[in-house]
């Protein structure tokens, strides 16, 4: 997915089970932010920051919608401990991940492995991806700050 690009209407499953759709947001822009994993430091950062933000998103007209390919029971657990205000969608099968290009080799410690690449995609109200916060971009201790300062 590339600037300018139209998003998917079906996003996927939310952590009840329940099919997210663009069209939900129809009239918002739309955050969707790609990450890791469920309860890891980096991730936990981000959605924390994103959910002390939340607010101030949603006063300017964002809606925020979080995606990994955690299943519906870890984002629940993420959700509760967290009190995070908005949606994960729990995209197991990877489809989400793999249609917007954020899942790929990834490597630590000298260990290759796959995994979801951290990437937002901000999508504006006509469902057109209008800004992309790349891997490399991406600050998760201030991250609502860098989806403001467009």
């Amino acid at each position: 997915m590339e600037i300018g690009n139209k998003a998917p209407e079906v996003l996927g499953r939310d952590q009840d089970g329940k099919e997210i759709r663009l069209s939900d947001y129809a009239g918002k822009k739309l955050v969707l932010y790609f990450y890791p994993k469920d309860m890891t430091p980096g991730c936990t950062n981000e959605a924390c920051n994103l959910r002390d933000n939340y607010a101030e998103l949603k006063a300017k007209g964002y809606e925020v919608v979080g995606v990994s390919v955690d299943d519906e029971k870890s984002h629940k657990k993420f959700i509760a401990k967290h009190e995070l205000p908005f949606t994960l969608i729990a995209d197991t099968d990877k489809k989400l991940v793999e249609e917007f290009g954020v899942w790929g080799e990834k490597s630590m410690c000298g260990r290759k492995y796959f995994g979801t690449f951290r990437t937002t995609f901000v999508i504006g109200e006509d469902g057109t991806i209008e800004r992309i916060i790349g891997p490399k971009q991406v600050k998760v201790k201030e991250h609502a700050a860098q989806i403001l300062a467009e």
